[in-house]
């Protein structure tokens, strides 16, 4: 069992007005969120982040820090926690910093120029789904709520805008501390790499900017520009290293994935998740069938694999030799077989090696699994139906630069309407989860991890709760003189807290929100 979770920042604009300010967009939506919710959402408690820590034991000073790092506010400081905090909810709110932690264990809020949804933690692939989705139903329900209040919006879940900035949907896994971050950078990499043939969401356009005309595997191949580092904007890396755990930091890293695409269907979101895990798995125990997997240039590589729609491109390995992305994945499921340790482990070794046995016979027999290839499969249809007839009567396809292809591309990833929503409905994909679960996922947090107590309280016992985070509770249950508790809660798997039972007891049966 592994603690995992997925934050995913939207696209955001306004139809009628592209050139709208987007942070003031996000602000309006979060808000709206709130509205949605009945209400039943708290405030984010800052205090105790410190993104400036990095996994390969140093700190970077502030002074240096780019603005992306600075995911902590300086007005919630750990220092300033006492005082800011006894500031009641209504008050005046930075529009850049506008948080709802909700009902269900999430966090929603805005990240730069950005809405983000941070998923409540989860210990298995198949809850990684139920909350990833019910994210993306709650985003597009608090743009309905936004309508309602007047304000046009539009939200699409994917990772580059068409101008060349790139944004994220990040994985967090929790992972022993006692594993050297070197060895767990490197033998983890080829998946990481490799892993985009099975779970990449396409990309029409080739470049930051999207310059050459082309489709790719991948839309954040074009950004990634090292193996590792501190940022996520700039110079983003293959293993980001900052080193923020949410957990007891003496047991536990965070290990933060930036690679990885946003992904509109279940399926490769599943398998995002569940294979990454058990690589962890046999990275943890020190496997050294890893070794032979690692990689001479693996930046090089991230975008030589997402521009080889064929699957043939071998990529050069530390040993001198080569081997294609699906082979570095089914030497990969050989070893994570022998990491299995439930049924659930065991869904995600068979659906994994069907795919890609699918895409190693032919890649479209995939497209019901495989995002990238559903949409190259649609989009190519597209171009026959724009193509025209030259003198000789011969077919001429619109190249991937055609507007009409490009507005297809992000037509694709919209909440709610998209083209792979389109597919989702007409069962034309396969489906994870129920609706019934993601339903219930909007308001109910998972039921295995310390998010249970977060979620319950939120909306229980609202009377009480200021703020909340990751790892703490913060109670004011003294509002004569302003004091306030602190709950750290350090071991993720937590689900039980005896002054957290006591209050929720005195709550009374647990109720849904009442929402407009």
């Amino acid at each position: 069992m592994r603690v995992v979770g997925i934050e995913t920042e939207y696209g955001i604009t306004d139809p009628g007005n592209p050139g709208a300010n987007p942070i003031l967009l996000s602000s309006r939506l979060v808000q709206a969120c709130r509205v949605w919710s009945g209400n039943s959402a708290t405030r984010w408690d800052y205090g105790g982040e410190d993104p400036l820590m990095d996994l390969r034991g140093m700190r970077r000073e502030r002074r240096y820090a780019t603005a992306d790092l600075l995911t902590d506010s300086p007005e919630y400081s750990e220092a300033n926690r006492g005082v800011t905090l006894r500031r009641r909810r209504g008050s005046w709110e930075d529009p850049a910093h506008v948080n709802a932690v909700l009902a269900n264990g999430a966090r929603f809020y805005v990240d730069h120029a950005h809405p983000e949804y941070s998923g409540p933690e989860v210990t298995s692939a198949h809850d990684a789904v139920v909350w990833d989705v019910a994210g993306d139903r709650i985003s597009a329900a608090a743009a309905a709520q936004m309508r309602a209040d007047g304000d046009d919006v539009a939200l699409y879940k994917n990772n580059v805008d068409g101008k060349g900035a790139s944004y994220g949907t990040h994985e967090n896994y929790l992972v022993q501390r006692s594993v050297d971050f070197d060895d767990l950078a490197r033998r983890l990499t080829p998946h990481l790499v490799s892993r985009q043939v099975v779970v990449g969401a396409g990309r029409v356009g080739l470049g930051q900017f999207g310059q050459q005309a082309g489709f790719q595997i991948s839309q954040r191949a074009d950004y990634i520009e090292a193996e590792v580092g501190l940022e996520t904007t700039l110079r983003r890396p293959i293993v980001n290293t900052r080193d923020e755990p949410h957990a007891d930091r003496r047991r536990w890293r965070r290990l933060h994935i930036i690679v990885g695409d946003a992904n509109s269907m279940e399926v490769p979101t599943f398998l995002k998740v569940g294979t990454t895990s058990l690589v962890l798995s046999a990275v943890e125990a020190g496997d050294e069938r890893l070794d032979v997997l690692e990689l001479a240039d693996p930046v090089a590589e991230v975008s030589a694999v997402s521009r080889d729609l064929a699957l043939r491109y071998r990529m050069r390995l530390a040993s001198g030799e080569s081997a294609t992305a699906l082979e570095i994945q089914r030497a990969l499921v050989t070893i994570a077989r022998d990491y299995v340790s439930d049924e659930a482990d065991a869904r995600v070794i068979d659906r994994w090696e069907r795919v890609i046995d699918a895409l190693g016979r032919n890649p479209f027999e995939a497209a019901r699994d495989v995002e990238w290839v559903a949409k190259l499969q649609l989009l190519g249809r597209m171009r026959e139906r724009y193509a025209v007839l030259d003198a000789d009567g011969t077919m001429i396809l619109p190249d991937w630069d055609d507007d009409r292809l490009q507005a297809a591309d992000l037509q694709w990833s919209e909440l709610g309407t998209g083209l792979a929503a389109r597919l989702s409905a007409a069962g034309a994909v396969e489906r994870i989860v129920s609706d019934a679960d993601i339903e219930r996922a909007m308001t109910t947090p998972p039921s295995t991890t310390r998010a249970w107590l977060r979620g319950r309280m939120v909306s229980q016992r609202g009377d009480v709760v200021d703020a909340a985070s990751w790892s703490t509770i913060v109670l004011d249950r003294d509002s004569e003189h302003g004091h306030l508790e602190v709950l750290t809660l350090p071991d993720p798997l937590v689900t039980s807290h005896h002054l957290v039972d006591t209050l929720l007891a005195e709550a009374g049966p647990a109720h849904t929100p009442t929402r407009d």
